[in-house]
């Protein structure tokens, strides 16, 4: 083999690697030699379908389940001026969940798909476990709507309804509470139990995120349903703005989190029309804005005006809706990605443990 005068291989001599370049061999391809040669710039996955119907079946589906939870907490440990919170969280839950069912069945195009999903359950299929969480919540959260119902004279007079207002609402509360807390969060698991780079890279923080958003969008739902109502105390409003300050801190500590564990494959949410989405919509308009509201009215020792509080807790909804449209629409942007996808591969295979 020839050589040069410093004893180096010739260029002409140096092995190539699979993508045809000479240099650097097989073990020092990066993602971004395999993104341009080995599929030619197609995408190596397949980017979820999901649109819209999807992005407000997480909305609707996250309110449905922390609605329900802290209705039960409310009514559970809550003293007597916490009832109304209970009693709107249990109206809420319901009403936010009733179309859920039928974003699903309409985002799948067939409603036989959704019943096929419920002839068995697979403990390994998120999407199956997710089916069966939601069907089960929904019996506890169609439930505990009725006795409420049943209690405040909306469904008539009969002996059906005298057996409803006498069912056990807190042990109906107790026994749904876990489901409600998974249905508020399992729309995050969900989404990284994909190979999708920006879902599956940030698994860890994904469910977290989407329980945290869920709890602040219904605490603030809750806190709008109230506003309207003048006799609603001022001391159940105050605890409430206590529980949706703690989730939006929560999820603002989150969302940091996240970006910094995707690194460059956060790309699609921090760059572009979704990342001027996420960072006016979601962190500045729907978390920063309503924090400063309700630490202001705090420091000066009095709840802000009834105007107010609205704003800020339609501003707290808006953002957990763009948060969701965000994250779906990134997805299927990152996915579109070969270098992220490559990335996100050599990444697990380089920190999955030898057999």
């Amino acid at each position: 083999m020839s050589t040069t005068p410093t004893g180096q291989r010739r260029e002409a001599d140096r092995p190539r690697g699979l993508d045809g370049h000479r240099g650097r061999g097989v073990g020092a391809r990066t993602a971004a030699d395999e993104a341009r040669s080995s599929y030619y710039g197609v995408p190596p996955i397949h980017k979820p379908h999901w649109k819209w119907l999807v992005v407000v079946y997480f909305f609707l589906g996250g309110i449905a389940g922390a609605s329900y939870v802290i209705a039960a907490v409310s009514h559970l440990v809550g003293p007597k001026e916490d009832q109304p919170i209970a009693r709107a969280g249990r109206y809420l839950s319901l009403a936010a969940l009733v179309p859920c069912p039928i974003l699903l069945v309409l985002d799948l195009h067939r409603p036989r798909r959704f019943l096929n999903m419920l002839r068995v359950v697979k403990f390994r299929s998120p999407m199956s476990v997710g089916t069966w969480g939601l069907l089960l919540f929904s019996g506890f959260s169609g439930l505990s709507a009725l006795i409420q119902a049943a209690e405040d004279g909306l469904l008539g007079r009969g002996r059906a309804v005298g057996v409803m207002s006498r069912l056990p609402a807190r042990a109906v509360a107790v026994a749904g509470t876990p489901f409600g807390f998974f249905v508020a969060g399992y729309t995050g698991v969900l989404l990284a139990a994909t190979a999708v780079p920006l879902w599956a890279k940030n698994a860890r923080f994904m469910g977290p995120l989407f329980l945290s958003s869920a709890f602040s969008t219904a605490a603030s739902a809750i806190t709008l349903v109230l506003s309207l109502r003048r006799r609603t105390p001022g001391e159940a409003l105050h605890r409430l703005e206590r529980l949706e300050r703690a989730a939006m801190v929560a999820e603002l500590g989150l969302l940091a989190a996240s970006r910094a564990r995707l690194g460059p494959t956060a790309k699609p949410v921090v760059e572009g029309r979704l990342g001027g989405l996420l960072r006016y919509g979601t962190v500045g308009g729907g978390l920063l804005v309503p924090l400063a509201i309700q630490t202001a009215s705090a420091i000066a020792g009095r709840p802000p005006s009834r105007p107010i509080s609205m704003l800020a807790s339609a501003l707290v909804l808006t953002g957990g809706f763009v948060l969701r449209h965000a994250v779906v629409a990134g997805g299927r942007a990152s996915a579109d990605d070969p270098e992220a996808t490559f990335a996100y591969a050599r990444r697990g295979l380089l920190e999955t443990p030898p057999r």
